[in-house]
């Protein structure tokens, strides 16, 4: 990473030109906090509160009993990229009671990284779904667990029914080499799409 992604200003240099909206999104638990916080050049805005007992009977828990909060807003960060160019980072809740929230965050974005998870890949679905629904490209990005089985790219592509075109990279939401890796695949796929239109 060059000194370019890393920026110790609180505000956005005077001499950007350019702003680009992208969503991080995926199911319950998948790890948008965490790839949000990794990523952002700034102390991230988190919407987190600690889960309760009346959310037992809508958020499903299972293959992450550990998990004590959850994201009831939206995540934000900022990833600078050059001294004109700047990303914000829009990490969606995954509960499906937050779909109407999720919709008004996607307005202006340019595109999304689906994070998925091998334990619950059939959970990713409806993220994909309102991102086909609303025209918006992605990218998506299987973030290693430990005690997550590990698949072929192929069986994997063929589980989450991806087109040929849409980019399917592996990443560890904690570590910063390899979240860039899965904002880089998106950003080369938004760009690809916009050079062949």
């Amino acid at each position: 990473m060059g000194s370019a992604l890393v920026s110790d200003q609180r505000y956005v240099r005077e001499t950007v030109r350019t702003s680009v909206k992208l969503l991080i999104v995926g199911h319950f638990a998948v790890g948008k906090t965490t790839l949000v916080g990794t990523l952002s050049e700034i102390r991230p805005l988190r919407t987190e509160e600690r889960m309760t007992q009346a959310g037992a009977l809508v958020d499903d828990l299972a293959g992450v009993p550990a998990k004590t909060t959850t994201t009831v807003a939206m995540d934000f960060g900022r990833v600078t990229l050059s001294d004109e160019l700047v990303l914000y980072l829009f990490g969606a809740p995954g509960q499906h009671r937050f779909t109407p929230l999720w919709r008004d965050l996607a307005q202006g974005a340019l595109g999304a990284l689906v994070l998925a998870d091998t334990r619950r890949l059939e959970q990713s679905f409806d993220a994909m779904a309102l991102l086909e629904e609303r025209g918006l490209p992605y990218a998506v990005a299987i973030n290693r667990f430990d005690d997550a089985p590990a698949f072929p790219e192929e069986e994997l592509r063929e589980a989450l029914d991806l087109l040929p075109a849409t980019p399917l990279v592996y990443c560890d939401a904690r570590d910063r080499t390899s979240s860039t890796r899965a904002l880089i695949a998106l950003v080369e796929h938004l760009i690809d799409r916009k050079e062949s239109a």
